[in-house]
């Protein structure tokens, strides 16, 4: 950080002549460019990546199934983080300053917090929706229905309402609020409680969708073993069954363990120092702040780039949670 930004002599503030203003980062050109570059890729691959997949699912009528209606709605979740929420954070994250005003600092802070929360719902929906596919594929068409589909649309929403009708995360420490806030900033602390919340909101779906995942590679294996032991009876092949069944099974293990690592390695640092936070009085510096949160903003765009396939022309129906049988 002390390499890329330039030493100079007079502080820059947000607002000159402005009393309490919060000071102004300055970059050299070369990294200024870089930086931008990247946070704004991001910011523009959530937007049209997933705008692709929504229009493509909606447009299509043999792509109404539930599974694709739950993955539009992800999608469109991830749309709005790439909308409402990276664009401006990307300017606040380069500048330190916020010059959007403070009321659209409320709904930004919502909006990240309520659409992010948003995608992991969905990522768990889906989750059980690939296990009843994996475990029960006769009965699969009657359990998970459209109307099943719905409802976790519903649930995977709610979360956005229910920030907006309480919206209680700072009472408890306005003081402390107040002494971290500065004239350009929007930096909005969470009490313990809400903290508490939120880590409860992320904890309960993780270890459903880990839980879960865990499942169907068991099954996948055990599909494998089977699928081999069958072709094994009727026809010859140079390779042992050991080494085919293994390979079946680190296909199967694959995507299920990319998706799963991808969405951990994107959320859980970011909850662990909110947790930390929230219990030290905000420690954490501002840079490091918001190196975690757009770990957690690019989890909007890595569902559609972990696989490699974002560049295909059939990426819109791509299956983003399970191989397809070759």
């Amino acid at each position: 950080m002390v390499n890329i930004i330039s030493q100079a002599d007079t502080v820059e503030l947000c607002y000159e002549n402005v009393s309490g203003s919060c000071v102004k980062t300055s970059y050299s050109p070369g990294p200024r460019a870089i930086l931008y570059a990247v946070l704004g890729f991001g910011a523009v691959l959530a937007v049209f990546g997933n705008l692709l997949v929504i229009t493509a699912i909606l447009h299509f009528k043999q792509l109404h199934t539930p599974t694709n209606f739950l993955i539009a709605s992800l999608a469109c979740a991830d749309f709005l983080v790439g909308v409402t929420v990276m664009p401006f954070s990307t300017m606040r994250s380069m500048e330190s300053c916020w010059y959007f005003g403070d009321s659209y600092c409320k709904f930004h802070t919502c909006f990240d917090t309520s659409f992010c929360f948003a995608s992991l719902f969905h990522l768990c929906c889906i989750s059980v929706d690939r296990y009843i596919a994996v475990t029960a594929p006769v009965s699969y068409p009657t359990k998970f229905t459209v109307s099943v589909s719905g409802i976790c649309i519903v649930l995977s929403w709610f979360f956005l309402l229910f920030y907006l009708l309480t919206g209680a995360n700072e009472e408890g420490i306005e003081e402390l609020v107040v002494a971290l806030t500065c004239v350009g900033g929007c930096r909005a602390p969470l009490n313990q409680n809400w903290v508490l919340l939120c880590f409860l909101l992320f904890f309960l779906p993780t270890v459903a969708i880990v839980f879960i995942y865990d499942k169907i590679f068991l099954v996948a294996k055990h599909q494998a073993r089977k699928i081999e032991s069958t072709a094994g009876q009727v026809q010859s092949s140079s390779e042992s069954y050991r080494e085919r069944v293994a390979k079946r099974e680190r296909k199967a293990a694959k995507p299920l363990g990319t998706a799963v690592a991808a969405f951990l390695l994107s959320w859980l640092p970011y909850i662990i120092d909110a947790v930390i936070d929230a219990y030290m009085n905000f420690i954490t510096p501002p840079y490091a702040y918001e190196i975690l949160v757009w770990c957690v903003y690019y989890n909007s765009t890595i569902k559609l780039i972990v696989s490699g396939k974002v560049l295909r022309s059939d990426s819109s129906t791509t299956n983003l949670f399970l191989e397809e049988a070759d």
